[in-house]
């Protein structure tokens, strides 16, 4: 297959925000959409993890809300070193709310009353997906040989699925039993 000439926006981006790096040019632009997708999932994650946190109420109030709060904290303290990892290896990222809404794949609750179960629930959901997203984009890395976006990666995905779980058994109807 032929390689097309760049355009002169590619060029713009690469003389002024690109940095130097060994990957290939189609594997860095491969890598950093992926990381603007996933960066666009846990930027709304973290909003409504956080929408769920100011909305708790229950027997398990305290619980719940403290949770959510160390959860998004979790979430948010992932979004500055995606995004620069993107820069590092000479792509782009994020540039506006608006950006987030058109590539995110997590769903907004605007309810005005959610149940305490059904907004863990509905997390547990949106943290699994997230899960099976970094997953791909980190086969992306893989093919492009990007070791160390690769092992970041590897982390976010062990602190989702943490998440996951503490979600799950706090959603379980009865001890022991999985539904």
């Amino acid at each position: 297959m032929p390689k097309t000439a760049p355009t002169a926006k590619d060029a713009h981006i690469r003389e002024y925000l690109g940095t130097p790096t060994d990957l290939k040019a189609d594997a860095v632009k491969e890598v950093a959409a992926g990381l603007a997708d996933t960066l666009a999932d846990v930027f709304a994650l973290y909003v409504k993890t956080k929408n769920f946190h100011w909305h708790m109420s229950g027997r398990h109030f305290r619980d719940y809300h403290l949770l959510l709060d160390e959860q998004s904290a979790q979430i948010f303290a992932m979004t500055d070193p995606m995004a620069e990892r993107a820069r590092k290896i000479g792509g782009t990222t994020l540039h506006s709310i608006g950006e987030i809404s058109r590539r995110t794949q997590v769903l907004d609750n605007d309810a005005l009353y959610v149940t305490p179960e059904d907004m863990l629930a509905e997390l547990r959901d949106d943290n699994l997906a997230l899960t099976t997203r970094m997953r791909k984009v980190h086969a992306v890395c893989d093919d492009a040989n990007d070791v160390a976006t690769a092992s970041l990666l590897e982390n976010w995905i062990d602190e989702t699925e943490r998440r996951t779980w503490f979600l799950f058994e706090s959603t379980r109807p009865a001890f022991g039993k999985n539904d």
